[in-house]
Formats: structure tokens, C-alpha cells, sequence
């Protein structure tokens, strides 16, 4: 049965007061590579559907959650049925709001599904390969891998919606080392379907950084002149992005909270005209343009399902102007309603420089390329905490002279956003650590005078 019609009688087979059916039907392809050689290649297929029941009671309305995979049609009745039973055994739910209704149905939504295949690497493993050859003949070692998905995602209502959208996304890491294993570098770049990726000019990358560790230097923990380049920044901005939720700062449990009460949307957060943004038609970085939450949190609700985005701004020319909102915490703020979109873009002034050009003009200073195991110490501070990986560097006067060791660090990045010395120029951005989860970024190279190194880490 296709997914369309699973979801048409998911929603005849409802006997709840509302009913949304989620429907994604998945195709990923992927390749695998170790010592300059691949190792693997693949392609598979998937379905998920979910089922959001509502009932409605004296007290309110509760809600029921049930998602399974591979879901055939004779047991599609039994998903609804657990979905409306979880429904009427859960209390009323408090981000409870009239199903969605004011979308416009989708014109392809007869269209089947996207499918992704090992034919978008066709352009990507010729270069690939050539990689491999020029990194053997260099004496260094190439390890990773590149993975293509294509989500097609159906959503109907009982209140009318049918909405489809199918979402491209892509992405390659590569970790470059010396025949040692002593030096190591890593790079990342995401995309929607590779014909963008340069793999040997990703290559060319690793092989400088690796000559840069050539020669190796112990510095002690410290506040240092630090550049980050743009996928650390990613790492760093994702993480506030996801820490944004304006229920969270209305009840006083976020770095966005206003002492006293309320939130510091309208605060100023940086000196520097920086723009933070997410928008569903952002060039290269397009995503769907409506709410599709599979579960309540403080940043999402079953009941928005549907609802349109548009292009917002969190961070306006340096002041916080947005938090991410459901209906019901828009209704508690006084904010408007500004739901999560599926990106993320932060830009600075006009003709920022590149990284390169940063590196230029650096007396001395750390060059810190990667950021790894990052977790949050204090909601209040946003503080976070974190290794450096597969590339500290120490830059004097205008070059880079040597790598570094590696350290643990503790910084937020909402005090980051108010030091600042430097913005450079935005480009699209492959976070490490958060790369499983959020893709699709344009970020800068930034400078920061004072970025903590809180200890010394004796991990490699």
C-alpha cells in the first residue's frame, strides 16, 4: 500500500476526536572507506508511520503517541487503536491547541515517494578514488564515509491537512593520518546531492593540516586567542539553537531567561551586527516549510503538526529577537509563533574574510578545528564543556607553525556571541558532533580573544 493511502486509512480507521498520520518512507545509500580503500557500499529502505490521536474530556484534551516501522496494512487498525488508547489513559495534554487546519494541501500529494540510490555518487567515487591515489602516493592514510537519504514525509488530518514534502540530505566526513596514526585532521561537508562536494580539494585540506602537526607543541590550559572555523562554530551555534525553547526561558530554566521573569527577547547578545536565521527556501539548504513533530517537548507539539514556517530570525544584527515556540508557549510569552525550522545560518558583517585571511592576520593565537563530546555543565549559563580533536594548531605571526595538544574547554556560546572580535565570511558548514542530527548550516569563521582552554586533555 502506498504511503498515501496508509495514511487515508490510518485517518477512516480513527475513532478519536482528532486524528494526525505521519507517513516517511526512507532511502539512503551510503559508502565506507579505511586505509585509502572502500570498504563498503549500500542501499536501504524504509518506512516509519505515526499515529496522533486526540481525545477530548471535561478536564481537556490528551493526547496518544504510537510510531512503528515497516507497518503492513493488516496491522495498521491495531496502530491506531494503540494510539487512541494511549490518548484516553494520559491526562490532558498542556500544549493542547485545535488541530491544524489553515495549511494548503499539497499538489504532489499523489506523487510517490522520492528514492535516493548508489547513483548519486556517480561524480563523488571517481573523486574519491583519485584521493585515494594521491594520498597513498603522499604517505597518508584516508578514513570515512558518505551517506545519502531521501525522506519523503506525508502528513494528513482529520481536519483536512495533506501535506508532503521530500528532504534530500547528504553528507561526507573524512579523517586524514600519518602512516603512524600519530597525526590526525578531520573535515566534513554536508549537501543535498554531491554534485557540490569537493572531495579533492577536501584532501588538499587534511594533507596541510597534517603537514602543519609536523612539528608538535605543549601549551598549558589558558584563555587564548582562539579562531574557530566554521564547523566548530556549528557545533557551538547548534547546541544554542537547540537550547532556545521559549517555554524553557519563560519559566526560568534557560540562558535565555530575564531575571525576574519573562524572557530576554529584545536584549542585545553581541556588539557585532551578527544575524543567526532559519529559513525552509534557504538556497542549498532548503527544508520543509511546515511543523512535523512526532512528540510534545519544550520546543515542539503534536498539535502544530502542519503548521506553515517562514523565515525567522533568532539573532537580529546582534539582538536576540526570536525563541523557538509552539502555539501554547506563544500563548504564554505574548510572543509570536515561531516554530523550529530544520536550519540554521549565522552571518556577520559584509565582506567578512576568509579563514585563511583570519590566519593571516593572527600574531598569535590557536587555530581549533574541531570540537568533540560536548555537553552542557549549566542550563542557566549555557556553559558548555567539550574536547578538542584531530587538530589544535598554534598560529605566530601570520602562519601556523605547529599543532597543539589537545584540551578540554568550557565556554557558552551565548558569552561567546558577546566577545567576539572577528566575524568572518559565511559558508556552508558540516558540524562534527552534531552532524547525526542537524545537517544543514551556513556559518562563518569567528575569532574569539579569550576562548577557555579549562585544562589540559590527554586524549588523541
Amino acid at each position: 500500500m502506498r504511503p498515501q493511502e496508509m495514511v487515508e486509512r490510518a485517518l477512516e480507521l480513527s475513532k478519536a476526536d482528532g486524528c494526525v498520520v505521519i507517513a516517511e518512507e526512507t532511502s539512503s545509500a551510503n559508502l565506507r572507506w579505511a586505509n585509502n580503500t572502500l570498504t563498503t557500499n549500500g542501499v536501504t529502505r524504509g518506512r516509519q508511520l505515526t499515529v496522533i490521536a486526540t481525545v477530548d474530556g471535561a478536564l481537556g484534551t490528551s493526547s496518544g503517541v504510537v510510531s512503528r516501522s515497516a507497518v503492513t496494512p493488516d496491522r495498521l487498525e491495531s496502530l491506531v487503536r494503540a494510539a487512541e488508547e494511549a490518548a484516553r489513559a494520559n491526562s490532558p495534554a498542556e500544549d493542547a491547541q485545535p488541530l491544524v487546519t489553515e495549511s494548503a494541501s499539497a499538489a504532489d500529494w499523489d506523487t510517490p515517494p522520492a528514492e535516493t540510490s548508489i547513483g548519486v555518487f556517480s561524480d563523488f567515487a571517481p573523486a574519491l578514488g583519485e584521493a585515494f591515489r594521491r594520498a597513498a602516493s603522499e604517505d597518508r592514510l584516508l578514513f570515512g564515509f558518505a551517506e545519502h537519504d531521501m525522506v519523503s514525509t506525508y502528513v494528513g488530518s482529520s481536519t483536512g491537512l495533506r501535506l508532503r514534502y521530500d528532504q534530500p540530505t547528504g553528507k561526507v566526513e573524512v579523517t586524514a593520518k600519518s602512516p603512524d596514526y600519530a597525526r590526525s585532521a578531520w573535515a566534513g561537508s554536508g549537501t543535498r546531492d554531491f554534485a557540490d562536494v569537493d572531495v579533492l580539494g577536501m584532501d588538499a585540506d587534511l594533507a596541510r593540516r597534517l603537514r602543519w602537526a609536523e612539528r608538535q607543541v605543549d601549551l598549558p590550559a589558558g584563555r587564548y586567542e582562539t579562531l574557530l572555523p566554521p564547523s566548530a562554530v556549528a557545533d557551538l551555534l547548534i547546541y544554542l539553537y537547540w537550547s532556545a525553547g521559549a517555554r524553557d526561558a519563560h519559566d526560568g530554566r534557560s540562558v535565555f531567561s530575564k531575571p525576574g521573569g519573562g524572557t530576554r527577547v529584545g536584549e542585545r547578545l553581541s556588539e557585532l551586527p551578527v544575524t543567526l536565521y532559519s529559513d525552509p527556501n534557504e538556497p542549498g539548504l532548503e527544508c520543509a516549510p511546515f511543523v512535523v513533530a512526532h512528540a510534545s517537548s519544550a520546543i515542539s507539539s503534536v498539535f502544530d503538526n502542519g503548521l506553515p514556517l517562514r523565515a525567522t530570525e533568532w539573532i537580529s544584527n546582534g539582538t536576540l529577537t526570536a525563541l523557538l515556540q509552539t502555539r501554547h508557549s506563544a500563548g504564554l510569552t505574548g510572543l509570536p509563533v515561531t516554530p523550529g525550522i530544520d536550519n540554521l545560518v549565522f552571518t556577520g558583517p559584509d565582506g567578512g574574510p576568509t579563514l585563511d585571511e583570519m590566519v593571516a592576520r593572527t600574531e598569535r593565537g590557536l587555530l581549533l578545528t574541531c570540537l568533540w563530546y560536548i555537553r552542557e555543565v549549566d542550563p542557566q549559563t549555557l556553559l558548555l564543556t567539550g574536547l578538542t580533536r584531530d587538530g589544535v594548531y598554534l598560529v605566530e605571526h601570520g602562519e601556523v607553525t605547529a599543532a597543539v595538544n589537545n584540551f578540554r574547554f568550557n565556554e557558552s556560546p551565548v558569552s561567546l556571541l558577546g566577545r567576539l572580535a572577528e566575524v568572518g565570511r559565511t559558508e556552508r558548514a558540516l558540524a562534527r558532533e552534531w552532524s547525526d542530527y542537524f545537517t544543514r548550516t551556513a556559518m562563518p569563521a569567528v575569532r574569539v580573544a579569550d576562548f577557555n582552554m579549562s585544562s589540559v586533555s590527554q586524549a588523541s
